[in-house]
């Protein structure tokens, strides 16, 4: 079953249902034509539709008939509601593809159905550009080949890994809340260049540039990252001073502790 041949209706069309869209059709993996979005906030519709040229109602019934593969792409406390609303309109070929923080498998099963193929995911805003970075997990009755297309559409707009499901809250916290502390990075380091007197768009420009070329070489070299700061900081540099005061104001620390963070609340969100 190719992804070209599904239909897929998005269940929520806020940020992240925007922009794994726009990334599958960018892709060439779905269509306008092949797809539907409900919302009930006009707002969330209008952007959605002007983004993806896909149609967008306020009906999630009318996007469970017309689809085949449903994302369900609400915030967590939302979840049961819409599953319930939608559970007796469902088809045995249906599958349910979840990326809401913190929704177990087995919760979204006790409403629409212990032998519901059901996929739980966490991707991340950048599937926009082609580059989000997501985990996911398949249920009990979930086939290879639903898997594969799933594994497909996720990797067409990034990188993704099949992961344990307990781990997936680790993800949400790691990659799925991290394009928000980047951009913090970003912000912080053109702020630092605005102060030694760099202009504000060279700044953000240059903080953003350095971010991605980075961690595009260490991607494409495979080198760890400890080693490519190392090659940077030479012998009572500039480099090493910079990171003796980053060290000082604790950045490692702070950056575990914003993943740790978002992982427990991911949980929490579930156990709601």
């Amino acid at each position: 079953m190719a992804a070209t041949q599904l239909k897929i209706g998005f269940l929520g069309a806020g940020q992240m249902a925007s922009a794994l869209a726009v990334g599958w059709i960018r892709a060439g993996l779905i269509s306008p034509q092949s797809s539907i979005a409900a919302d009930p906030f006009s707002q969330a519709r209008d952007r959605f539709h002007s983004l993806t040229a896909i149609p967008a109602t306020t009906s999630n019934v009318e996007v469970v008939a017309a689809a085949d593969i449903l994302l369900v792409a609400v915030k967590p406390q939302n979840v049961p509601a819409l599953l319930s609303e939608i559970a007796p309109h469902l088809r045995p070929s249906h599958v349910v593809v979840s990326i809401a923080a913190g929704i177990t498998i087995a919760a979204i099963a006790d409403i629409v159905g212990a032998d519901r193929p059901i996929v739980r995911v966490m991707p991340n805003t950048p599937a926009l550009v082609g580059e989000s970075a997501s985990g996911y997990s398949c249920g009990a009755n979930v086939s290879s080949e639903t898997a594969a297309v799933v594994g497909g559409l996720l990797n067409a707009v990034g990188k993704a890994f099949a992961l344990p499901e307990h781990l997936l809250d680790a993800v949400t916290g790691l990659s799925g809340s991290g394009p928000a502390y980047v951009c913090m990075m970003i912000e912080a380091l053109s702020d630092g260049g605005v102060r030694m007197g760099l202009p504000r768009e060279a700044a953000t420009v240059l903080a953003a540039q350095t971010l991605l070329g980075t961690a595009k070489m260490m991607l494409e070299t495979g080198r760890h990252p400890g080693q490519l700061k190392d090659a940077v900081a030479s012998p009572g540099g500039t480099t090493i001073a910079g990171i003796h005061a980053l060290e000082r104001g604790g950045l490692r620390a702070a950056l575990m502790d914003a993943v740790e963070a978002a992982t427990r609340r991911a949980t929490e969100l579930g156990n709601r």
